[in-house]
């Protein structure tokens, strides 16, 4: 098998996986984020720079941990690294913007996240994303990060059967943003309201973790990696959307929520782990999720290396800081890790290496 071959094949092991990100993820990657940062930095308005300056330097680490994905495909990462740094780049910048916000206006939310529609709908003409607030001086920021992602969908052969599932799941993220960052006394009900109208496509999950899957990008950046493949079909994406969501969706986002608790107390933010009666039952859900996700990635082809992302997940949040500085997730977090599969301490300490390392 030569090299192009080789670089073609989709890591089944943790070694391999965590060979290609060292080498060829984290390096690109730092690569498109100190160009977004300079990007930001140009923004003539004070505000939408600091909140862009702020989502690069605080949540890199989703770009890195969405970049993995390209791990998959290499010779097709100068597509799928500056996506997915763009996408989850526009996310980050747009929930600061939300969660800092000098407005609680649900329009202006929705027209602030037309840019994530927009950015997965190649050919349609951009919206004037700051309409609706009084901060609009970003000096193209925005913009360029759409254009970038169209610029790259533009690339991807197979984009055609995967833009339904892509729309579907962007929309979804669209909704659950205006509703969880409007007033704090409208938030619940406006998402129970929504739930009502959703809880057929998830009738095993409680409204509140149905909220939580709508809010993970991963879905998107795995239909961005079977799009390079100029023969997926739509039974095939299809199959692909139903193994993500809303299952390893919902794990990723809640593992999120479980690791922000106090940061989300003290910022008056919702956080869907609140809803709980007690931390018990909040561990055992999330242990049953864990669970329907290995069980879900099995109907789709590599099925090893999506494992490898569920235990990543695990180890990437429970490696966290934050971790360590609240008691109550301190012990979710330890007896979630308890007689953990090898494949999750090999990625937890890695997970841990690249945390203490990130600044060199």
């Amino acid at each position: 098998m030569n090299n192009q071959e080789l670089s073609r094949k989709v890591p089944c092991s943790p070694v391999g996986l965590m060979t290609r990100v060292y080498k060829f993820i984290l390096p690109e990657v730092a690569i498109e984020l100190d160009k977004w940062r300079r990007e930001a930095e140009q923004i003539p308005d004070e505000e939408l720079r600091k909140q862009a300056l702020a989502s690069i330097e605080t949540k890199k680490f989703h770009c890195q941990g969405g970049a993995v994905y390209a791990a998959a495909n290499l010779p097709e990462k100068h597509v799928l690294i500056p996506l997915i740094v763009a996408y989850q780049t526009i996310s980050d910048y747009l929930d600061n913007l939300c969660d800092r916000s000098t407005s609680l206006d649900p329009v202006d939310f929705r027209q602030l996240h037309q840019s994530m529609l927009d950015a997965v709908t190649p050919g349609t003409e951009m919206a004037d994303y700051y309409a609706h607030r009084s901060e609009k001086e970003d000096g193209g920021y925005l913009e360029r990060l759409v254009h970038t992602c169209r610029s790259c969908i533009d690339q991807l052969a197979g984009y055609k059967a995967a833009k339904p599932y892509i729309r579907d799941l962007a929309e979804l993220y669209v909704d659950l943003q205006v509703y969880k960052h409007i007033h704090p006394e409208k938030r619940e009900t406006a998402l129970l309201e929504w739930w009502s109208k959703q809880a057929h496509r998830a009738p095993h999950l409680k409204w509140n973790e149905f909220a939580a899957a709508t809010g993970s990008t991963l879905g998107v950046f795995m239909l961005f990696l079977a799009a390079t493949d100029p023969s997926l079909d739509d039974q095939a994406a299809s199959s692909i959307h139903a193994s993500y969501f809303p299952n390893v969706c919902c794990l990723h986002i809640m593992l999120d929520y479980l690791i922000d608790q106090d940061e989300d107390r003290l910022g008056g933010d919702l956080n869907f782990c609140n809803y709980y009666e007690d931390a018990d039952t909040m561990l055992n859900r999330i242990a049953s999720i864990v669970e329907w996700a290995r069980k879900d990635v099995t109907a789709i082809p590599s099925t090893s290396f999506h494992r490898m992302i569920i235990e990543g997940l695990l180890a990437l949040y429970l490696s966290d800081p934050k971790v360590s500085e609240q008691q109550s997730v301190r012990s979710v977090s330890k007896r979630l890790m308890k007689r953990s599969p090898m494949t999750r301490l090999f990625f937890f300490v890695n997970s841990r290496w690249i945390r203490k390392h990130k600044n060199e």
